[in-house]
């Protein structure tokens, strides 16, 4: 491990990581989500619903992929801690309906009472 490296990991293990709050669903799973979203990212969001020619539905999942890119932090099912960006958004898109379903309505519900700058 070189010097930046090393700088790099004590810098990162001294910062406070930001405050999730962790929803349960009726399997035991638990998804951790992110309570807070930086300037740039709610500006972004506010973006995704311009693309002409898009339908209804394309734009739910694309607001759902990237609230859930955005605020997920750890997901642990059946006992295996997923923790890695593409880990999660892996294993969002390869969901069955009931669990995706599960995840649009809990990103859904989290984003309004903790981020009501989205007007999600």
């Amino acid at each position: 491990m070189g010097r930046r490296q090393r700088r790099r990991a004590h810098e990162t293990a001294s910062q406070p990581s930001a405050h999730a709050t962790e929803y349960r669903d009726a399997d035991g799973n638990v998804l951790s989500l992110r309570d807070t979203l930086s300037a740039g990212t709610v500006e972004r969001f506010g973006t995704l619903d311009s693309r002409p020619g898009a339908s209804f539905e394309d734009l739910e999942e694309r607001r759902l992929e990237f609230l859930f890119e955005r605020l997920a932090v750890r997901w642990e099912i059946a006992g295996l801690p997923l923790e890695g960006q593409a880990e999660l958004l892996g294993r969002l898109r390869m969901a069955d309906p009931p669990l995706r379903r599960w995840v649009r309505e809990t990103v859904t519900a989290h984003a309004r009472a903790r981020l009501p700058e989205l007007g999600a």
